[in-house]
């Protein structure tokens, strides 16, 4: 299954956090914060202005970026989580 975002929407595939160990032990997934960086899958055209105007997206396909901690709705497709937001709860875009 495909999902194309309309407007200014963007689907986020989430880093996992890397597994912690403290000492002998680990700590689960539970107790691990909730990471807020990802990588663009998919993008919508963008919004209009008040003119009609189409206003293009700031950020593209396969940049990773940083996003609002609580931002979006989380979804899952062929046992894969995604996020959709607005481009607005993107925070950055990380360049290596």
């Amino acid at each position: 299954m495909k999902i194309k975002p309309l407007r200014d929407k963007v689907i986020i595939k989430p880093e996992e956090a890397k597994e912690q160990k403290v000492g002998a032990l680990y700590i689960p997934d539970t107790a691990k914060e909730k990471r807020n960086i990802g990588v663009v899958i998919a993008t919508g055209p963008g919004k209009r202005d008040n003119d009609g105007k189409l206003i293009k997206m700031d950020v593209k396909v396969k940049e990773h970026v940083i996003y609002s901690k609580y931002a979006g709705t989380e979804i899952e497709i062929n046992n894969e989580k995604l996020i959709i937001l607005d481009q607005d709860d993107i925070i950055g875009i990380i360049e290596k």
